[in-house]
């Protein structure tokens, strides 16, 4: 550390670590170099991701009010506590550990130096895992003879992103002792097998082996097994991680359910089976305890004395192969009852002991009398006989075989694997196995899923072959009659419905088949899938953080599929939604562009069910409509390939509140009257903050009632300016002039005023200011009214105000009239500028003609078509060349006269007036003579018959003529 001795250190558990959720965590503190009492104090403290910088107190060795309100509970509980392993080194106990207790922990210890020298703090860094591993066994009830053989399957898996190691391992438990466990074999996670023991030596003899097969299954395998192996087995998996400091943890650990197993000792093999008693009891006795039956001979020594069936005619069970091999001693006189002889002789004897062909024949075939009665004897003898396991294959007549089909799993998740059992009882010789798929979706049609010959060899079906879709189905034989099928993991809906299983059993070139079935119903992942997304506060306040939950709910355990999350995000209502990041299955994160500056504000996290985006320091940019999208893959296919379930969340809006603008604009009304020449309208500022930026817009109001405003023109925050419509002419652009005179002026210049320009005037000044990334308006204010009036001249020009009417054909020229009545006065010039009525208010100029005789176009596309005709005379008129439809409209022209004050002087103005308005009409182009006749079909119809009228006609006049003659 680079201390000096006598300096204080204190040490931590080094980091990062790795721990699972829900387990129990500890971490070690220790301090040296410390002057002052041997028991020094400890004080933890943990750093959280949303907040790094800020130290939230946990627990205290010294202080009992040290906690934060968020851990005192936990810390009164002792959910949370600190353990003294000597004076000065402690354990930090977290008993249960949450999602929250993610972070920096921080170990401190409070000076006793009496100086400072040295470090007092350390810190480490502790990630919450989710528990991923998992542990199974079927839970079975076994009952074998000594000597047999058992074998066990665990299946174990894990799918943690860090790097671990597992171990399994198989314990026995005995008695009632629930907390002493006897270790039968382990795998160790360096991949060694350690035997307990007790099985040490069997270990070593090969009797008890512990079997890998796959990724995922391991198998324990007991030889021949013994009375001090009864109990409960199970299987227990951990999950090891290395830490920094190069030592193991093993941070989770799982436990199977347990089979129990019984075993009996050979010389109780039958007295226990369920043929003797239902033996007896068929013949109204009681059957005998097993003591009593070892007391009377049935057993001896080591075991069962059944020998061959040639030595049956004499010894101990002499008295039973006179009542046919299953009647007690105590029933020798029923025997004798029954068969009409009055005692079996050594001939019938030596019959009944000729080997096994007596199992294989017709109970009728056998040369002795009553032989139902034989019949029924035989069969008896037959299930005693099986139940040793000594006697061949027998007739299906004789003793059936029996099946049993079952599903430990009816009812999964697409993704989840299927296990069903098939059962074979009574079978006495090679067994083959076959499985079919009854699919629902098609009755009457069966799909080969998997065939186990009588060899062992397995084959699948071709629909089955594919390791990549289901995994890597197995068929296992369990053990002498039991089978296991496995499909690791399912496709959808269509892998449910019926499961069957048919066993044939092989004999001397005969076979015997047996069917069982079993139903399963595979839930489409889909199947309840629902996401909602919330947030606790919708309106934020710029730099204010704020977080989006999105909640998903399903019909299975969420946590143990694969799934992802993708965040959306829509700026506005009529813009679709873009992606923002999407988190895939494996902790993969992908961001988008939506918000280009949002991976370094945003945080992500999981919990459970839900998916959460934190958006530290909000933006304007964030403003808008969120959204999460969710899908999900079935389990235990790799790679995960497309998603077998999607779902969207509802869409939550999110309003962003800039910083509250001060900006101020004076209302007040006025009004600026001037005679000719320049104008100038002022929008004055109350009040604007320095560090903001300010555009301004300004309006005309034209005089009339109804008329809308009509933008001048907009000069932004850059300077940059924009013209309105009515004012983008260059001769327009050119007169309309917006500056900024002063910090709280803004102007503007008309320059060149004319009455045209007289209305209401106003302006619009937005406050923008730069937040990061870009521009943002903060808000605006709008001036008061600032009226322009032209003062007119007390003298009147004499003008023709008579409003007109005119027709003009398209491509024609017309004049407009307006012309003095009376002579201008000496020494004086006219002015006169040419309107058309507009229906916004502000009538739009033609032509101005100054008076100094230059002429402006504010119209520069009509500068060709347009011409005055005699200035000078007092005729204004206006010519309109090349007429087209789009100049209908009302025209009048405003005159005025001016004269120069004295020599060197400006010009003033001593009169005005304005003439009449003409109505101007225009007329399509005249067409032809032909081309009427053509466009009229009736016209057109009268000039082709008309040849033949007249020939009617005169034919007529012929006729009449000829009559009149006849007369």
């Amino acid at each position: 550390t680079g201390l000096t001795p006598g300096q204080r250190a204190v040490t931590v558990q080094k980091g990062p670590l790795y721990r699972v959720r829900g387990s129990h965590v500890t971490l070690w503190c220790k301090v040296s170099g410390y002057q002052g009492p041997a028991e020094q104090n400890f004080q933890w403290s943990i750093y959280l991701p949303s907040a790094p910088e800020r130290e939230v107190q946990i627990v205290s060795t010294v202080d009992p009010s040290f906690p934060y309100a968020i851990y005192t509970q936990r810390v009164r509980s002792r959910g949370i506590f600190v353990e003294r392993l000597q004076g000065d080194a402690v354990l930090l106990h977290i008993t249960e550990l949450q999602e929250r207790d993610a972070g920096q922990y921080e170990c401190h210890t409070p000076n006793t130096d009496g100086h400072f020298l040295g470090t007092y703090s350390a810190k480490t860094n502790l990630s919450v895992i989710a528990d991923t591993l998992s542990a199974s066994m079927a839970p079975q009830a076994l009952t074998l003879a000594e000597g047999d053989a058992v074998e066990l399957t665990c299946e174990v898996s894990k799918s943690t992103a860090q790097h671990t190691h597992l171990s399994v391992g198989w314990y026995l438990l005995q008695g009632a002792g629930e907390h002493h466990a006897e270790e039968v074999l382990t795998l160790s996670k360096d991949f060694i097998l350690t035997p307990g023991p007790s099985y040490e030596q069997r270990f070593l003899e090969g009797d008890v082996r512990l079997n890998k097969v796959g990724n995922t299954t391991y198998k324990l395998f007991i030889g021949g097994v013994r009375p001090s192996d009864q109990g409960q087995l199970y299987c227990e998996a951990a999950e090891w991680i290395e830490d920094p400091d190069e030592t193991w943890k093993d941070i989770s650990r799982k436990q199977t359910e347990r089979t129990s197993l019984a075993v009996v000792s050979q010389g109780k093999a039958f007295a226990n089976s369920p043929g003797y008693s239902r033996l007896y009891s068929s013949r109204g006795f009681s059957a005998p305890s097993p003591a009593s039956a070892t007391a009377q001979g049935h057993t001896s020594g080591s075991g069962w004395v059944l020998r061959e069936w040639d030595g049956l005619g004499s010894g101990p069970w002499q008295p039973l192969v006179q009542e046919l091999l299953v009647l007690h001693a105590l029933a020798v006189h029923a025997a004798k009852s029954l068969v009409p002889a009055a005692s079996p002789t050594s001939q019938t004897m030596r019959g009944v002991s000729r080997g096994h062909s007596m199992c294989l024949q017709q109970p009728g075939s056998l040369a002795v009398p009553n032989s139902s009665v034989w019949k029924t004897r035989l069969l008896h003898c037959l299930e005693a006989l099986v139940a040793l396991k000594k006697c061949s294959p027998v007739s299906s007549l004789l003793l059936r075989m029996r099946l049993s089909v079952s599903t430990s799993t009816p009812q999964v998740t697409a993704g989840d694997s299927l296990i069903l059992h098939c059962e074979v009882q009574g079978a006495t010789g090679p067994v083959s196995v076959r499985w079919w798929h009854l699919p629902p979706q098609h009755p009457g049609h069966r799909v080969l899923v998997a065939t186990m010959e009588r060899d062992g060899s397995l084959s699948l079906g071709s629909a089955y072959q594919d390791g990549q879709s289901r995994g890597s189905l197995r068929l296992e034989k369990e053990s002498s009659g039991a089978f296991t099928l496995v499909i690791p993991s399912t496709l959808d809906e269509d892998d449910g419905g019926q499961y069957r299983c048919e066993a044939t059993q092989w004999s001397r070139g005969q076979n015997w088949t047996e069917k069982g079935e079993a139903a399963v119903t595979v839930n489409s992942m889909g199947l309840g899938l629902h996401a909602t997304l919330r947030s606790r506060i919708a309106t934020v306040r710029y730099g204010q953080s704020f977080e989006l939950v999105c909640q998903v709910n399903a019909s299975y355990t969420l946590e143990e599929v694969p799934a992802s999350v993708r965040w959306l995000f829509q700026p506005s209502p009529t813009s679709p939604f873009h992606e923002l990041v999407r988190v895939f299955p494996g902790g993969t994160v992908a961001w988008g562009t939506a918000q280009p500056h949002l991976q370094g504000k945003a945080q992500l996290a999981k919990a459970d069910t839900s998916f959460r985006l934190h958006i530290h320091r909000a933006l304007p940019a964030n403003e808008g409509t969120y959204q999460c999208e969710v899908e999900v893959w079935r389990r235990n296919i790799l790679p995960l390939g497309q998603p077998a379930a999607s779902t969207s969340s509802n869409a939550v809006g999110i309003k962003v509140v800039l910083p509250e603008s001060k900006l101020q604009v004076a209302k007040k009304d006025s009004s600026v009257e001037i005679a000719s020449g320049n104008a100038a309208i002022e929008c004055r500022l109350v009040f604007a903050q320095n560090n903001s930026q300010l555009a301004v817009t300004w309006y005309l109001l034209p005089l009339l009632a109804d008329a809308n405003p009509l933008q001048v023109v907009r000069a932004s925050y850059s300077s940059t300016l924009e013209y309105g419509s009515e004012f983008s002419s260059p001769a327009q652009k050119s007169r309309f002039l917006s500056q900024r005179v002063s910090s709280n002026i803004f102007q503007l210049q008309i320059l060149s005023a004319n009455p045209g320009d007289q209305g209401r005037y106003y302006c619009v000044v937005e406050e923008w200011l730069w937040l990061v990334d870009a521009w943002y308006k903060l808000g605006e204010g709008t001036s008061g009214r600032t009226t322009l009036k032209f003062q007119l001249p007390e003298r009147e020009l004499q003008t023709d105000r008579t409003n007109l009417s005119l027709r003009a054909r398209e491509g024609s020229e017309v004049t407009l009239p307006c012309r003095l009545q009376a002579a201008r006065l000496p020494g004086t010039r006219l002015s006169a500028t040419w309107l058309q009525v507009k229906s916004s208010g502000r009538d739009s100029a033609l032509l101005t003609l100054r008076h100094d005789g230059t002429v402006e176009y504010p119209r520069a596309r009509l500068a060709g078509r347009l011409c005055l005709r005699r200035p000078s005379a007092g005729d204004l008129s206006l010519t309109l060349g090349s007429v087209e439809s789009g100049d209908a409209g009302v025209y009048y022209c405003q005159l005025q006269e001016w004269k120069q004050q004295s020599e060197g002087k400006g010009w003033a103005l001593q009169a005005s007036a304005r003439s009449g308005y003409t109505q101007l009409t225009t007329i399509p182009p005249e067409s032809t003579v032909l081309s009427r006749i053509c466009s009229s079909p009736s016209l057109l119809n009268f000039i082709l018959y008309l040849p033949l009228v007249l020939i009617l006609l005169l034919a007529l006049a012929v006729f009449c003529w000829y009559c009149k003659f006849r007369k």
